[in-house]
């Protein structure tokens, strides 16, 4: 995994970083991929969208459910304000290098029953916005046309990678994952989803804690730890968020932040997940208690504005 995370480091830091480039080099490896040009009032920016076909997903006719990994961020760059790979690129990064790890391993006989979708989008010049305790990088366009493009109908659950490094809430090193986000209740993580990130980190799991404001749709006014969870207010499919972390505060629009070593731990986390998943061994929540929460306190969709 850290072979292909320095690769894509490689590929994505500079001004001429394009989607172009990133679906060519995942295409070596066997993956499908396409790209949505998206244009908005302070640029534009390639959506690539990565299939990686399993022998029993959806384009096998087959029953396996599809699971979607979704590469969150404002941009890579923050030019001409900042040089360089920005602290918020590492959605972008850890999305590209699964992408490739998984569509090598089909290619060398390991393919997963399920299919998986790799969403995300390259925006070298993204602009920088205030956030507190630091400042946000923004997209180059409509947010909420992004993320819906982000978000695909067929994708059964959803890791939503996202840098966490801006608030002073969850400190660390590595990654952290969220409890899963279904339809406005955010739910405990199951055990298996804890014992994958146990062995992959080494340690206890880290969560973030969530608030309600973290699960609203955006545009509301209200403060939100950062997008990560987004895309749990366009879907009734189960989401966990996947943070990179900082032991001290550190902005999105921050350079030399960029550890490969971190990345690619989250990296081997998302195949994990990849791959249990595909077999069947890997619930996002338990079912018996969120229809058990339903039942006692209703829907909650109105908090995800659905």
């Amino acid at each position: 995994m850290l072979s292909f995370v320095t690769a894509a480091v490689d590929l994505l830091n500079g001004a001429d970083a394009s989607g172009e480039s990133v679906a060519a080099w995942l295409r070596t490896f066997g993956a499908d991929v396409d790209l949505v040009r998206l244009e908005g009032p302070s640029g534009r920016t390639d959506l690539v969208r990565a299939v990686i076909p399993g022998t029993e997903g959806r384009r096998a006719g087959g029953p396996a459910p599809t699971l979607g990994i979704i590469g969150r961020l404002g941009g890579i760059g923050a030019r001409p304000h900042r040089l360089g790979l920005v602290s918020d690129a590492d959605g972008a990064i850890v999305a590209i290098a699964v992408a490739a790890a998984l569509a090598r391993m089909r290619a060398r006989g390991d393919a997963l029953r399920s299919d998986v979708l790799v969403r995300t989008h390259i925006s070298p010049h993204s602009p920088i916005i205030p956030h507190e305790p630091a400042a946000f990088v923004d997209v180059p366009v409509d947010r909420l046309a992004l993320a819906r493009a982000e978000v695909d109908a067929e994708m059964a659950a959803i890791l939503s990678i996202d840098a966490t490094r801006a608030n002073r809430i969850v400190k660390a090193r590595g990654f952290a994952i969220t409890g899963t986000v279904k339809d406005g209740y955010i739910l405990r993580p199951t055990v298996p989803m804890l014992d994958i990130v146990e062995r992959v980190a080494g340690h206890a799991p880290a969560i973030v804690p969530l608030f309600t404001q973290d699960i609203t749709p955006p545009g509301n006014g209200l403060h939100r730890i950062n997008s990560i969870m987004q895309p749990a207010t366009l879907t009734s499919a189960p989401v966990i968020g996947v943070a990179l972390l900082s032991p001290v505060v550190t902005g999105g629009a921050s350079t030399g932040v960029t550890d490969e070593h971190d990345l690619a731990m989250t990296g081997r986390f998302a195949v994990e997940v990849a791959k249990e998943f595909s077999n069947g061994m890997l619930p996002f929540y338990y079912e018996d208690e969120f229809a058990r929460l339903v039942e006692l306190y209703g829907a909650l969709t109105h908090l995800v504005g659905r």
